[in-house]
């Protein structure tokens, strides 16, 4: 390999010309001349997807409700999504959860007075329509900066950083993500966004500063809080030792800290707690009348008229009823498909210890992930879908192999690249959380928008600094493996949302 990879061969990232500071943060939303027909064809493909999504469930979600939560969440179903950005837009609340996602309610208040205007005026729901231009818009610039990374940032030719974004939206959890009503994509979108500003920084040299920080952490936090933690990450492969600096430190990164975690525990007191605390006074009440019930049924049938053997005996039946209903559920699929946690404890109880950690990387994570299987496809491992399922045919794993190969040879053809291990770091956080903790590992792949950008941009280095003699050879092989995942993935999709 050493051979076939020198100095000679590997090409310069590009100069970037649009400035620093804010008006690099701005001027990533443009879209260059050069790239409009790329833009279009990826808008034309974004817009598809959706249009099969809104297709599917148009006929039951245009209708107006009284309960937009519970009614959303019972006729929606692909995979493990909850469709709490249909809820949220259709009737304001915070649907989601406020500590892992604390801003992502308030991003969706807009679309939310759009939506309720136009049921005034219709009578009709059209919030599939609103959210598919949320999420077309932040697939579409998805595709842009991954695009932008593999040939500014990276130095690749366009045509393969075109090919190698296309591959990535060929990756099934991707494609998935793209039409589905939660906050995926719009991680994969600021994700990317903030790489994308790190790596051109890298390139000229130069520092994030604090406004660029506090911007792209609030973004990124605010949709998703872990992704906070790598905007951190991306300022501290960008700007080193000064990352230390106590100014940087206290306004860049203890303030929004604290702000977005005190929002967060505001945002609870003031929404949450309120519904919580009513419905553990109805679970009381309707506990009660239970009890009474039986009380009641037991005393018109018992032998005695001891009130004390009565209420001894009432327990006794209560106990026993409990230990009968933990039984059932524990044969529910939903408690067998979830690993036993490494501890108790509030965000502990979320860990898993005993799920295969070879098994998920070899079905879900670089399987399921990247490829739909044909059994249970799209299933909830909550609702019918065992955690692991396997392919009937062995191309399948040859793909697959083939994926993780040239993710691993790209890895080595950038491992002097600050940027490549700017991504990696994203990879390694998500790696420690899913397979180390074992949180979410039971679905893996859901995650899969947070990190799997990872595998074109390590290809990237591939495309840049192999001989150019190999590098026809492996266009080829990229374009027969997104080609086979784009057939592969969208048939099955296809045909998941016409049945």
């Amino acid at each position: 390999m050493s051979k076939k990879i020198n100095k000679e061969n590997v090409s310069t990232p590009l100069p970037h010309r649009e400035g620093s500071g804010v008006s690099l943060l701005l001027n990533a939303w443009k879209i260059r001349r050069e790239e409009r027909l790329l833009a279009l064809m990826a808008f034309v493909m974004m817009t598809a997807l959706n249009a099969l999504m809104i297709c599917r469930y148009f006929e039951q979600f245009i209708q107006l409700t009284d309960n937009y939560h519970r009614f959303f969440v019972q006729h929606f179903m692909v995979s493990g999504y909850d469709p709490l950005t249909y809820a949220a837009v259709s009737d304001w609340d915070t649907e989601y959860n406020v500590y892992r996602h604390p801003l992502l309610a308030f991003f969706m208040y807009i679309p939310y007075l759009i939506n309720k205007g136009l049921m005034l005026l219709l009578g009709i729901n059209l919030v599939q329509f609103i959210v598919a231009a949320i999420l077309v818009f932040c697939a579409f610039y998805s595709f842009l900066f991954l695009y932008r990374i593999i040939h500014e940032v990276i130095g690749a030719k366009r045509w393969d950083a075109a090919l190698l974004s296309t591959f990535f939206f060929s990756f099934a959890y991707v494609m998935v993500a793209v039409f589905v009503p939660d906050h995926f994509i719009m991680s994969t979108m600021m994700l990317l966004l903030t790489l994308y500003i790190c790596g051109i920084k890298q390139n000229n040299k130069e520092q994030m500063t604090i406004g660029e920080t506090v911007v792209l952490f609030f973004l990124t936090a605010g949709i998703s809080l872990n992704n906070g933690i790598k905007t951190y990450l991306a300022a501290l492969f960008t700007n080193g030792k000064h990352l230390f600096r106590w100014k940087f430190l206290l306004l860049a990164i203890i303030i929004p800290c604290a702000l977005i975690w005190v929002g967060a525990r505001m945002e609870y007191r003031h929404y949450v707690w309120p519904k919580e605390m009513a419905r553990a006074e109805q679970k009381k009440k309707v506990t009660e009348q239970h009890r009474q019930q039986i009380y009641k049924q037991y005393k018109d049938t018992a032998q005695t008229m001891d009130s004390a053997k009565i209420e001894a005996d009432v327990k006794q039946i209560i106990k026993q009823k409990a230990r009968e209903k933990y039984k059932r559920d524990h044969q529910k699929i939903w408690n067998k498909n979830t690993g036993k946690p490494m501890a108790d404890g509030e965000f502990m109880r979320w860990t898993d210890k005993t799920t295969s950690r070879w098994t998920t990387a070899v079905e879900n994570l670089f399987g399921e992930s990247i490829q739909l299987h044909q059994d249970y496809l799209l299933g909830d491992v909550l609702r019918n879908r065992p955690v692991f399922v396997e392919y009937r045919w062995a191309i399948n794993y040859v793909v697959e192999g083939l994926i993780v190969l040239l993710f691993i040879i790209g890895i080595f053809c950038g491992c002097t690249s600050r940027f490549l291990w700017t991504t990696m770091s994203f990879f390694a956080f998500d790696m420690a959380l899913h397979m180390g903790l074992g949180f979410g590992i039971n679905e893996i792949y859901i995650m899969a928008p947070h990190w799997i950008f990872v595998i074109p941009i390590a290809i990237g280095y591939l495309f840049a600094r192999l001989n150019r003699r190999l590098l026809p050879y492996l266009r080829v092989l990229v374009c027969l493996l997104t080609l086979f995942l784009l057939i592969w993935n969208v048939s099955l999709v296809v045909t998941y949302m016409v049945n």
